[in-house]
């Protein structure tokens, strides 16, 4: 059987429905989600569930757009001499919204994203962009942190980098076990953040 990804679209793209072109693909996608609806116990043909297949398809859209976005389009660096030295560039409380490949249930929290430069510098909105990009896709928790860490390490040979990402996992939560309000805690270091302990001490007071 042939695999199936829908084509992303940016977030940021707002189309007509009633005007929006539909490919053999998403009719197929549509077509599944009114299976497994039906399967799970549902009349498909009930009034609240009638677009139900159609935002579930748009929705999926949107949560795996990460695929069609490549990190070393988003980290154009640019060298400023000031940044040479040895201060971290942190921003934390980055929102993460994910999608656990295991159950595709969601997984939700925030990280904390630093780097050293070593003259070159990234605008700070890039950060979140980054760490948006792997969010996009259907994840592990530990595989998401050492990703966000390694494209930062590959696109500005920083002298360090750090990341620290904390989350909760509806498929936890939701099912099986069920421990509520239970927060996993992964990290990713390269560099002077892995080698200098007094360093990553820093970072990590600094996330608090």
């Amino acid at each position: 059987m042939s695999s199936l990804r829908l084509q992303p679209v940016s977030s940021e793209t707002t189309t007509d429905d009633a005007a929006e072109p539909v490919s053999a693909d998403d009719l197929r996608f549509e077509k599944n989600i009114e299976e497994i609806l039906g399967l799970v116990g549902e009349d498909t043909s009930r009034e609240g569930l009638l677009e139900t297949p159609r935002r579930v398809r748009k929705a999926w859209r949107e949560w795996t757009e990460g695929y069609a976005m490549e990190p070393n389009r988003v980290l154009k660096s640019f060298v400023d001499g000031a940044s040479d030295r040895d201060e971290m560039v942190l921003v934390r409380d980055i929102p993460v919204y994910s999608h656990c490949e295991h159950h595709l249930a969601p997984f939700f929290g925030v990280a904390h994203v630093c780097y050293i430069p070593t003259g070159r510098i990234v605008g700070l909105s890039k950060l979140p962009r980054l760490v948006d990009i792997f969010s996009r896709r259907l994840q592990v928790q530990e595989r998401l942190t050492q990703q966000i860490a390694q494209a930062l390490d590959d696109c500005l040979s920083p002298q360090g980098v750090g990341v620290i990402v904390q989350c909760r996992h509806l498929c936890m939560e939701s099912r099986g076990i069920r421990s509520r309000k239970a927060e996993t805690t992964t990290a990713a270091y390269r560099g002077l953040l892995k080698t200098d302990l007094s360093m990553r001490a820093e970072f990590m007071e600094r996330t608090r």
